[in-house]
């Protein structure tokens, strides 16, 4: 008997961007679909699956560790909502040590558990801090431990520059089997021109939009009631938006080294963008075809 093909993925983002909101309703909408789904929140902040688990908060790997030498499967993994498998990294004590390193220490504890083997899974999922400046967040890159990287963003500045630096390390370990990119969930995408933004950056870097996903009320109603969309209010159109969304994540195969941009050429485009909706609010142009 052959073994189970698992699909794993990892979605990046920078803090605030909706990057735990997002990867846990993908993974609340690929159980609905039917699939085995691990969900590992790789964030110091420990909040990446509160939403599968009715706004609770589950033990870490670290502070678990902390507190025992020898650790068990039930220990560290919790299952939420339709039977999503719930993993929490953890950080260090604060001012103590690498962010990163409860990614590295999670995937080490989890091999020795057989847990990738043992919970006849279809997909995993790692909800990764956007920042890989820290050796330890680049390890779902840097290692291969993800077949796909997606990343979230919006047509912020600083969401596209820690996409933009993302990119770079992608880039970096590209050759050495690290894992490759498969494209940008917009996030927060409201109006043409916030499309037209991060459209015209996948462009320049020569990458892709996986999903459009816009700002709804529908979220937040969701989240202060500790739910996903896809469990709150599964016939909404933003539950339709993450049900897309996870389908061609699901059935996503080819991932590509992206081209970043360097630094002057980053900070040559955003001041393009800034002349561009400066003219636009000005009314010396109308609409965003025009003032490009």
């Amino acid at each position: 008997m052959s073994k189970k093909k698992v699909k794993t993925i990892a979605i990046y983002g920078k803090g605030g961007i909706g990057k735990s909101t997002t990867t846990s309703n993908i993974s609340a909408a690929l159980s609905v679909a039917g699939l085995k789904v691990l969900q590992i929140g790789c964030d110091p902040k420990s909040d990446s699956t509160t939403t599968l688990r009715g706004g609770g908060y589950v033990p870490t790997i670290l502070d678990t560790l902390r507190e025992k030498k020898t650790v068990k499967s039930n220990e560290v993994i919790f299952e939420g909502f339709n039977g999503i498998y719930c993993v929490e990294a953890g950080g260090p004590a604060p001012g103590v040590g690498c962010a990163g390193r409860g990614i590295i220490t999670s995937v080490e504890l989890l091999k020795q558990l057989r847990v990738f083997e043992e919970l006849d899974l279809d997909i995993v999922v790692y909800d990764v801090l956007g920042d890989v400046v820290c050796g330890g967040f680049a390890v779902p890159v840097r290692e291969g431990i993800a077949e796909h990287v997606f990343t979230v963003s919006s047509a912020d500045f600083m969401a596209v520059y820690a996409a933009n630096n993302l990119f770079k390390g992608i880039q970096k370990y590209s050759n050495n089997g690290g894992a490759l990119l498969g494209g940008v969930i917009a996030n927060s995408i409201n109006t043409d021109y916030a499309r037209e933004i991060v459209d015209d950056f996948v462009s320049n870097t020569k990458t892709q939009v996986v999903e459009y996903v816009p700002r709804s009320v529908t979220v937040t109603q969701s989240e202060l009631q500790g739910k996903t969309t896809i469990e709150a209010f599964p016939d909404s159109e933003q539950a339709k938006v993450y049900k897309t969304l996870a389908n061609k994540i699901w059935n996503h195969t080819e991932s590509k080294v992206p081209s970043p941009l360097n630094d002057k050429e980053l900070h040559e485009w955003a001041f393009k963008w800034a002349d561009t909706l400066l003219a636009m609010e000005t009314g010396e142009v109308r609409g965003v075809a025009a003032a490009i």
